[in-house]
């Protein structure tokens, strides 16, 4: 992944935000929208691609454009800022692989603490228990 690619292949588009209008909400588009086509992207390999595809399947529209928008502060350059950190962190998320974790057997002396518990736990049941005359 080359961000710094990525960066110059990123649309975006300033809309007038949602929410009550105020003295200067209905005047100034403060909100902004990214889109980034995945498919044209010469940032990504072919590879890194099939993966977002996969990943990312419910965020992308049919022409595999991915969509984010931010309209969380007033200003549009924070807006921006806020998007593009978006956009790389949904990146990172879905590009990311776990490590494989190799199966293993408990211990010999994990087993015995274990089974060492679980005598104790139950001596303390049973010492709890009332004992009746015959």
């Amino acid at each position: 992944m080359n961000s710094a690619l990525l960066l110059t292949e990123l649309n975006f588009k300033a809309i007038r935000s949602s929410g009550p209008g105020g003295q200067h909400a209905n005047k100034v588009s403060s909100k902004v929208v990214l889109s980034f086509s995945v498919s044209y992207s010469q940032g990504l390999t072919p590879q890194e691609k099939e993966i977002i595809y996969k990943k990312l399947a419910s965020k992308l529209s049919k022409d595999q454009i991915l969509t984010l928008n931010c309209e969380e502060s007033r200003s549009q350059h924070r807006n921006k800022e806020l998007v593009i950190k978006r956009f790389f962190e949904t990146l990172k998320k879905a590009l990311f692989i776990p490590k494989f974790r190799k199966k293993t057997k408990p211990t010999k002396s994990s087993n015995r603490r274990r089974l060492e518990s679980k005598k104790k736990h139950a001596f303390k049941k049973s010492a709890r228990k009332r004992l009746d005359d015959y």
